[in-house]
């Protein structure tokens, strides 16, 4: 296993989307350990607060190049990283060993005709939020005394799609802004592998975020972390999940809620089927019984998110996520 670094800067990172043309930032082997660095606060440079961009942010604002623009979405990412040996049809899986906050400090803003209630807030509104990196917290609002717990996670972790573009807004069966607040370090997460290579990227840091992230941004800010890359040809997936430590995470995106729900609930028995091994209808009452649905976002047109967390506890024996031939894919 080889350990990589990968900064920040104009070769290295891309805006607004995913593409498979765009020339890898770094090449790894599957297994490999990579040190990475993620910037945000890149679409916001002519308002954000000049003294919270570092001089690297800067360089990447004033001279990324025009080929690293990706357009429409609004996100700065590290990558892709072209894995070695990956091929259309095989799983990627994201061990997301540490996760860090670069800056003291982060933002949150409300755009007008965004979020859960576009309507409610018509006027723009940008705030800088300090972070007490020692004591891991946030106060907001400022002197009310309220402490908020930060729980760093990257919002974005995707590969890209045979489409020469496609916007970093939505998440979909390739990852993407997801916004998943469970993936902290300690996670681990499966992405099904579309072009050769996989070509992962990374990006939008969240010092802390709830469900639902319904102004549209968390407190975003500029993150680092180690992070492995494994190959995984034992395994078929064809959309995103994830395991922490003490859950298995079943995932479902769509245009309503409801059938971002429907997608995760069917997830999750299809998990149950090819891991515990249960029929479909025992895996269905299962999951009235015990597995947690929650709403991941609302904001990230025109995908919303639904997640299912099913307790790794309830069974005799630990799960691991290993693959039979047999099995049927993950699939919904």
């Amino acid at each position: 296993m080889t350990t990589h670094m990968l900064t920040a800067n104009c070769k290295t990172v891309h805006f607004g989307g995913f593409s498979s043309q765009l020339e890898p930032a770094l090449t790894v082997n599957s297994g490999d350990r990579i040190e990475v660095e993620t910037y945000t606060a890149f679409c916001l440079k002519k308002e954000f607060p000049q003294d919270l961009v570092t001089p690297d942010l800067q360089e990447i604002i004033q001279n990324l190049p025009e080929e690293r623009k990706l357009g429409p979405g609004n996100h700065l990412l590290t990558g892709p990283i072209y894995v070695q040996g990956a091929e259309p049809g095989d799983v990627l899986e994201v061990r997301l060993e540490e996760v860090a906050l670069m800056q003291p400090v982060g933002f949150n803003i409300i755009r007008p005709g965004w979020g859960a209630l576009p309507d409610r807030f018509p006027q723009p509104a940008l705030r800088a939020i300090p972070l007490d990196l020692e004591q891991s917290t946030a106060e907001f609002p400022p002197g009310k005394g309220i402490q908020i717990p930060l729980r760093p996670f990257f919002g974005v972790l995707g590969v890209a799609l045979p489409e020469e573009k496609v916007s970093s807004i939505p998440p979909g069966k390739y990852g993407g802004n997801m916004d998943n607040r469970h993936l902290l370090a300690g996670s681990r997460v499966f992405l099904p592998i579309f072009v050769p290579g996989a070509m992962f990227s990374l990006g939008d840091g969240h010092a802390v975020q709830g469900d639902g992230e319904v102004d549209v941004t968390a407190i975003e800010t500029s993150m680092k972390g180690n992070i492995s890359l494994v190959l995984r040809k034992d395994m078929q997936l064809t959309s995103p999940m994830a395991e922490t430590p003490e859950h298995i995470i079943a995932m479902g995106f769509g245009n309503t809620l409801d059938s971002a729900f429907e997608q995760a609930l069917l997830q999750a028995i299809t998990i149950l089927e090819n891991f515990a091994g249960l029929t479909t209808e025992e895996a269905y009452v299962l999951c009235s019984l015990c597995v947690h649905f929650h709403i991941t976002q609302v904001v990230n047109t025109p995908q919303k998110g639904v997640h299912g967390l099913l307790p790794k506890s309830i069974f005799p024996e630990e799960m691991t996520l290993s693959w039979s031939p047999t099995a049927k894919p993950w699939s919904h």
